[in-house]
């Protein structure tokens, strides 16, 4: 498991989003390993290649073969139909703190789905 790099702020969220069980057992146990593996930085110093709020990360989904775009946004931004995701949704859980070229297997609510993400850029 490569160590995800994220901002105060989003290892802060991250860990508030375990705490109140807003993830599953197995998003939990995951994340709370990556957690006390985290590099945190301060914003200025985080790599532009790194998925976190106000960028857009565009994965290969190898479970479904599809390319996936998605913009990950404040909670109180998300605009679904723009492709705008709240930072705290699944996709951005799993993601978060990683970089391009990373893949990883997850275990979403509706099954483990293996993902790579092929690109991240600031909006």
């Amino acid at each position: 498991m490569s160590t995800i790099i994220v901002t105060t702020g989003i290892y802060d969220l991250i860990k508030d989003q375990v705490r109140r069980k807003r993830v599953t057992q197995a998003e939990e146990d995951l994340l709370n390993e990556e957690l006390k593996q985290a590099k945190q930085v301060l914003r200025r110093e985080l790599p532009s290649d790194i998925v976190t709020v106000n960028r857009k990360v565009v994965l290969n989904n190898h479970t479904t073969g599809k390319e996936e775009t998605y913009i990950f946004v404040d909670s109180d931004k998300e605009k679904k139909k723009k492709g705008k995701y709240s930072i705290t949704c699944n996709m951005a859980m799993a993601t978060l703190g990683r970089k391009v070229g990373d893949v990883l297997d997850w275990p979403f609510k509706g099954g483990n789905k293996k993902i790579e993400i092929l690109s991240v850029e600031a909006i």
